[in-house]
């Protein structure tokens, strides 16, 4: 049984409605944030994006995004590029890392990605987009996926025939990001235009684009129809948002968020994670976004903020981390 298979069997063997993955996010989806989103029950994370030119060259960059820290069940890898052979070769290179899923990036708007050729500009060469499918596919065992948006714009929105041709070239399953490249991460997604994609394919489908809490996620659900639900920003700060949905999904009641005590246990595991896996003088600075995000909406949380951003070493931050979260007014030792 392959990993995508294998991921739907387990779901609903676990009795969940659907899986629920973790979007690869540049800069944000490490080893440690995919341990942590996993534990809080995320059935699937993703790498960052790797430029596939970066992996081939062995640059130590592109080698460490590409690791894990712990075991995951379903090593998942998204790749990026514009040559379908430089393409393939890393994806041959993540597979004997260990990959147990290759993703191909066709969805990233950003400029610096798009000027090359790559992400969503694919979706402008729908050739090149199969013969990148096709070439991925068949250099490697595991099952490719591949992550689209609805077209380049609104006037050219071709997601259906992008998500048929990567389904014609191998790809075992399709995520739909609800915007178009001209879009970025502006207006409301659409989830009707991912509902027609959807119909149009025989593999599963993931869907993608403002889920911000498990309310969200069942009205995307209701409305697309899609085999599994793929969250992103609204996890960052909060991956427990997985457990909530799950359960919410279920018919059950939406889990309170930790207190402050169980948030401060999670910080500090998150902390350390990044020390160990990037060393403690990245891992300090790697480690200044993910606090700006967990203590969002505490109080005090913008003096912390500021304070964090400008603490020398990590033993200086984690010894913030403690006072914080020990200051807060809920704060119980459990």
């Amino acid at each position: 049984m392959n990993a995508i298979d294998e991921l739907f069997a387990n779901t609903a063997a676990q009795g969940h409605r659907v899986p629920l993955l973790l979007a690869p996010m540049a800069g944000v989806t490490d080893a440690p944030f995919r341990g942590i989103a996993i534990r809080y029950g995320a059935h699937l994370a993703f790498s960052e994006m790797i430029a596939s030119q970066a992996m081939v060259r062995n640059s130590p960059k592109s080698i460490k995004i590409a690791s894990i820290l712990h075991p995951e069940p379903f090593f998942a890898v998204q790749i990026a590029g514009s040559d379908p052979q430089v393409m393939a070769e890393a994806a041959r290179m993540n597979e004997a890392r260990g990959a147990r899923i290759i993703d191909i990036n066709m969805g990233c708007p950003m400029k610096k990605i798009t000027g090359a050729g790559a992400g969503a500009a694919l979706l402008r060469d729908e050739s090149r987009a199969a013969t990148i499918v096709n070439a991925v596919s068949r250099a490697v065992k595991v099952p490719v996926t591949v992550k689209i948006r609805l077209g380049w714009d609104r006037e050219h929105q071709n997601g259906l025939a992008i998500a048929r041709l990567a389904e014609q070239n191998g790809a075992r399953m399709v995520t739909i990001h609800g915007r178009t490249r001209q879009d970025m991460y502006h207006g409301r997604a659409d989830w009707s235009a991912i509902a027609a994609i959807k119909k149009g394919l025989s593999i599963p489908v993931i869907g993608n684009g403002d889920i911000i809490d498990p309310q969200s996620a069942l009205e995307m659900l209701s409305v697309s129809g899609v085999d599994g639900l793929m969250i992103g920003r609204a996890a960052l700060g909060r991956p427990w948002i997985f457990a909530q949905t799950t359960q919410f999904l279920a018919g059950g009641p939406v889990p309170a968020p930790p207190d402050s005590a169980h948030l401060l246990d999670l910080v500090m595991e998150h902390f350390d994670a990044l020390i160990r896996h990037m060393g403690p003088e990245l891992g300090n600075r790697m480690a200044r976004k993910h606090l700006a995000w967990y203590t969002r909406g505490l109080k005090g949380g913008s003096r912390f903020r500021d304070a964090v951003n400008h603490s020398p070493d990590h033993h200086t931050t984690a010894a913030m981390i403690q006072t914080f979260f020990r200051s807060q007014p809920e704060f119980r030792i459990h």
